[in-house]
């Protein structure tokens, strides 16, 4: 699932810091020419700030200041930073003329304005840059890139992609369409064959996107794009060709432009709104778990009190990144040994274990038939809310697949990665569904899959509203 990104939602850090800049600027202007005093209760002043505002945000809007803001050199962003002032200081003239305001306001606090905020705008500007970079590259949130290209073109690919300003991509593998020399790594970057091993090594690793840059058009090609897109990975295409007249819009990766394309294409709008949602269940579902261990604690603890309350484990989750799930402990702490000794009752055909009588959990006796705490911890879904503190953290969503242990994961085929393509979630399409009645692994692998490709905000709010009935009907855990 690829995010498109809308420049005034994804840039509202320095939106936020521009609107600061205009306040501070004017009222320094204000009090160097007038003296300190509470501006905000004078009328003129007021409407002057609110004017100057507004101007911005229409001159932002229709002259795309925002936009790769990121990948813009020093000299770029100056140059931009002082042609989006004088729009507005043009603006703001006739805005004067026609409101007649122009003998209200002095011409040396308008002229200190627009100087200083030229100098603001750019020092903040370069600021924020700097320390996003940083911290992209710091809590590694920059995008996997696995480029597949051919031996010749390695170098000036890999370069095209290091060089420009925009550190937001990571080259995490090259895939050559021909090796005869062996090559295994280049410069410290893995290098794989794409012909025998590039689908293997997307499969087991973590990869976001694609860089091809191969000859096309060709079957080979085509059967790469669409093989990757089913499996959930965006792939950008290179573009090697030159337009020489009408208006083209194309995706980049610093210099480097391409096509790109993907299993769902949904706006960073949409994302913003799935992770409110998801902070707003997060922090609600956490003060629940809070409140559920005061009696879940005592009762895990007597009923078997070897083991932990919490039950962690490592699980895989957006295209193949590990994570910590937390759950009320509801089997005995020695239930992954077990498992391997009741695979032949494991009633799903593929990778996933499920069994109806499951003498791991506590307080089932022997043969498993027993309802005891374990069972109603599951049954009325309560072991699953510490998983709110992962889905507060950003690890997990409210709605979306569900993570795979990593002895599951390693077991993965290429086509089941599909169901990685988004962040796994707390309840889902196949939760809903009637989740007892499925035993077949490739139809859930089916169904995520298809939750991908359809996604929306809508069909997250209809998934949550089943949930609910699930739960309350007591249909199974979710």
């Amino acid at each position: 699932m690829y995010v498109k990104k809308n420049s005034w939602v994804k840039h509202l850090d320095f939106i936020l810091a521009d609107l600061l800049c205009i306040n501070l600027t004017l009222l320094i202007a204000y009090f160097l020419r007038n003296g300190v005093r509470n501006v905000y209760a004078l009328k003129e002043y007021r409407t002057l700030l609110f004017a100057i505002m507004a101007l911005h945000f229409c001159i932002s809007f229709f002259s795309n200041t925002y936009s790769d803001i990121l990948r813009k050199g020093y000299f770029q962003e100056f140059k931009r930073v002082l042609v989006h002032n004088i729009e507005l200081m043009l603006c703001v003239m006739v805005f004067m003329f026609f409101t007649h305001t122009g003998a209200t306001y002095s011409r040396l606090m308008i002229f200190a304005f627009w100087v200083m905020d030229i100098f603001a705008m750019y020092f903040v500007h370069i600021c924020l840059k700097t320390f996003l970079r940083k911290r992209d590259y710091r809590e590694k949130k920059q995008t996997k890139l696995l480029i597949i290209t051919t031996p010749e073109n390695m170098e000036k690919v890999i370069s095209e992609v290091n060089d420009g300003p925009d550190k937001s991509f990571e080259i995490v593998g090259i895939a050559l369409s021909t090796n005869e020399e062996g090559i295994k790594e280049y410069q410290g970057i893995p290098v794989v064959s794409e012909e025998t091993d590039m689908y293997d090594y997307v499969c087991k690793n973590v990869v976001d996107e694609v860089l091809l840059n191969l000859n096309y058009p060709s079957d080979k090609f085509d059967q790469i794009v669409e093989t990757l897109v089913n499996i959930g990975i965006t792939v950008d295409i290179k573009l090697n060709i030159k337009f020489n007249g009408g208006t083209q819009e194309f995706g980049h990766i610093n210099d480097t432009k391409i096509i790109r394309t993907s299993a769902n294409t949904v706006t960073i709008t949409e994302m913003a709104l799935k992770r409110a949602m998801d902070i707003c269940a997060g922090i609600v579902g956490c003060i629940v778990t809070g409140i559920l261990f005061i009696f879940v604690a005592p009762a895990i603890k007597i009923a078997d009190p070897k083991g932990p309350v919490f039950f962690g484990q490592k699980r895989v989750g957006r295209n193949g990144r590990t994570f910590t799930i937390y759950k009320f402990r509801s089997m005995y702490v020695d239930a992954e040994e077990r498992k391997k000794e009741l695979m032949a009752k494991n009633k799903m055909d593929g990778l996933m274990f499920k069994m109806d009588a499951d003498p791991r959990i506590i307080g089932s006796g022997p043969d498993g038939t027993r309802k005891g705490l374990g069972y109603y911890l599951r049954h009325l879904s309560i072991d699953e809310f510490p998983n709110f503190w992962s889905i507060l953290k950003g690890d997990m969503s409210l709605v979306g697949t569900r993570p795979p242990t990593m002895d599951e994961y390693n077991q993965y085929e290429l086509h089941h990665k599909s169901r990685l393509a988004a962040k796994p979630g707390l309840t889902g399409m196949w939760q809903v569904s009637g989740r007892s009645d499925f035993t077949d692994f490739e139809e859930i692998v089916k169904m995520d899959s298809d939750y991908i490709k359809n996604w929306n905000i809508g069909l997250d709010i209809k998934i949550i509203l089943k949930t609910v009935l699930v739960v309350l009907g007591q249909k199974g855990s979710v």
